[in-house]
């Protein structure tokens, strides 16, 4: 089952108010954090309200992901114990620059006998993570590190590498492409990162086509406000879905059985896009499964 992942919206795990009202909201997905959003002395409060708001559950179909803090910091194994036995959906480990530290993870998970179907999401927010994207998306062949994706995390590669943030982002199309193509070639998942100025309308839309463009399986956001936007872009437009399901009919039609390639609207159609269409049609209902 395909699950649509056009919007995940960070929410900090201090705030009691957002994570009630994250609930309601129609993105795919949400971040429970306690990570950035979160100052120091509310860690622990952020962790017990977490905890608090998945044993209640009520987020519907809504994918349910838990950031934890990255490695060099001393809330880590207390944000891991807590994120296994509370059962999310998945954990979101910043700053990801190696397998070993996908290791600490998966052995964090298993010391504290977290179920099986919590899956992991990388952060790939430096230089060395990026150069090292193919060895990070293959370790997802050991079924252990639990591994399900990648997100995309400009704004830390920019003040790690000195790539500037421009409209456009030209200059690290080179790091996202690769990421891109690091993750498809063993099957994950990659989203794309926060668009930081929410107040600019114009510019998120410009980015979330660009990102959709690109490949990416959908974006974080920061704020609600995002959310509409972001979904319409990451969702498949009705003509493309209807261009798809007449290309499976055609394919199924008695005569083009054994057809490699046939003729539709004018155009030549080959079995690749059929797969293609499988896909689009996939998406499509899943989000109208997901009622928003």
């Amino acid at each position: 089952m395909i699950r649509p992942r056009r919007s995940l919206l960070f929410m900090p795990g201090s705030n009691a108010r957002a994570l009630e009202k994250a609930r309601n909201l129609p993105a795919d997905g949400i971040i429970l954090d306690l990570e950035d959003s979160v100052a120091p002395e509310a860690k622990q409060l952020a962790r017990d309200q977490i905890a608090a708001a998945v044993a209640a559950g009520g987020f519907g179909r809504r994918e349910v992901l838990i950031r934890v803090n990255a490695l060099d910091s001393p809330w880590w194994v207390d944000d891991v114990a807590m994120a296994g036995k509370a059962r999310p959906d998945g954990i979101l480990v910043p700053k990801v620059s190696s397998v070993k530290d996908l290791s600490l993870i998966a052995d964090r998970l298993g010391h504290v006998k977290a179920d099986d179907s919590i899956r992991v999401w990388a952060m790939i927010e430096t230089a060395q993570a990026v150069l090292d994207a193919e060895q990070l998306a293959a370790a997802s062949q050991d079924a252990e590190m639990r591994l399900s994706g990648f997100v995309f995390g400009p704004n830390d590669i920019s003040r790690e590498t000195r790539i500037r943030m421009l409209p456009g982002r030209a200059a690290m199309l080179p790091l996202i492409t690769h990421c891109i193509l690091a993750a498809r070639a063993y099957g994950l998942e990659i989203l794309d990162g926060p668009y930081s100025d929410f107040s600019n309308v114009n510019g998120f839309g410009q980015e979330c086509t660009q990102a959709r463009d690109l490949g990416f399986d959908g974006k974080t956001l920061i704020h609600p406000g995002q959310i509409d936007a972001c979904n319409a872009i990451f969702t498949p437009p009705e003509e493309e879905v209807a261009h798809a399901r007449r290309i499976i009919t055609a394919f199924e039609q008695p005569a083009n059985a054994a057809r490699g390639a046939i003729s539709l609207d004018g155009q030549m159609v080959e079995r690749l896009h059929a797969e293609m269409a499988r896909r689009t049609i996939a998406i499509a209902d899943a989000i109208a499964a997901m009622g928003h």
